[in-house]
């Protein structure tokens, strides 16, 4: 077999990054895997790190080399856990990919992996992430397992519950808690309000992007909260993202914050503003550009952060 043949057995996944390096790079036995671990979808890396610098940051008091290994560090867990949590997604939803156009060329449901061998992958990636979790204080490291039961229960909340997302927020956002304990050792009020905040942000990015399924959801029965609110989702968003805006400004009071805090906090509402303006929930392409732009809202507060830590 030609490596041209052998290159078309691998399809694009729906909605990966145009272009991505995993297609245009990456050699054709990696791809499946690469493709289970999200490689050519980055975004939801970001959305799992964000609340983990975040949380460093706040809970420094300068940009120091300590700081930049912790972040380097929770940056490669971000990584791998990440791909594990999605690998392990891929095997409990097996049955359920193939009849969602979404997501019927994940590699699982297209052919391209064996369920066998996105298992052995899946303990792969986990032996990396303990790996890297060990390099922690041991509350942080007792704090990491116990994010374990929530990524294994999250799978399933979508049979049960039109409110997944929520399991979701608080599986995705444990970063919060275990940024703020890296460095400290311990938990305090900022890292608990930072984590609740995240929460809403993260009901609110991931019912737009749930409503790229909302049709196919109805159809095989899968729950969402894009089915849940429909035509009331822009006001939800209002809700969640205004909460989120709250817990932020709140952390003015609570945390060790300069002025570049406060100017990214204005920012980061503006965008989160826009957010809302331009979704249309009806528009799949939209819904997942949207979703996408919470790599910028990252990189906003992140700046406000850095620079308040600098200076």
């Amino acid at each position: 077999m030609t490596n041209q043949t052998q290159q078309s057995t691998i399809a694009v996944t729906a909605d990966a990054v145009k272009d991505s390096w995993v297609y245009r790079k990456a050699p054709n036995s990696w791809r499946p895997y690469l493709k289970l671990a999200r490689m050519d979808r980055p975004v939801g890396t970001w959305l799992l790190l964000w609340p983990c610098w975040w949380s460093i940051l706040l809970a420094s008091d300068s940009l120091t080399l300590s700081t930049l290994y912790d972040m380097a560090l929770l940056a490669v867990g971000a990584v791998v856990m990440r791909g594990a949590g999605c690998t392990f997604n891929d095997l409990i939803d097996k049955d359920i990919d193939n009849k969602v156009e979404r997501t019927r060329s994940r590699p699982i449901p297209a052919g391209e992996v064996s369920f066998f061998k996105a298992a052995v992958f899946l303990v792969v990636q986990s032996y990396i992430g303990f790996a890297v979790l060990l390099q922690f204080n041991m509350f942080t490291v007792a704090l990491g397992f116990g994010s374990l039961a929530l990524v294994a229960v999250y799978p399933f909340m979508k049979r049960v519950t039109f409110w997944p997302q929520a399991w979701l927020g608080l599986t995705l956002n444990w970063g919060a808690l275990l940024g703020w304990a890296a460095v400290e050792g311990s938990l305090s009020l900022p890292a608990y309000v930072l984590y609740a905040g995240c929460w809403f942000w993260t009901l609110g990015f991931d019912t737009i992007y749930a409503h790229q399924d909302r049709e196919d959801d109805a159809i095989v029965g899968v729950k969402s909260s894009a089915l849940a609110l429909g035509d009331k989702t822009i006001p939800a968003l209002g809700l969640f993202y205004g909460c989120f805006i709250i817990a932020l400004t709140a952390l003015v009071m609570l945390a060790n914050v300069g002025v570049f805090y406060y100017i990214s906090l204005a920012f980061v509402a503006i965008h989160l503003i826009k957010q809302i303006k331009d979704v249309d929930i009806n528009d799949p392409d939209v819904c997942l550009r949207v979703f996408r732009s919470n790599i910028t809202f990252g990189w906003i507060l992140m700046i406000g952060l850095t620079l308040d830590r600098l200076i």
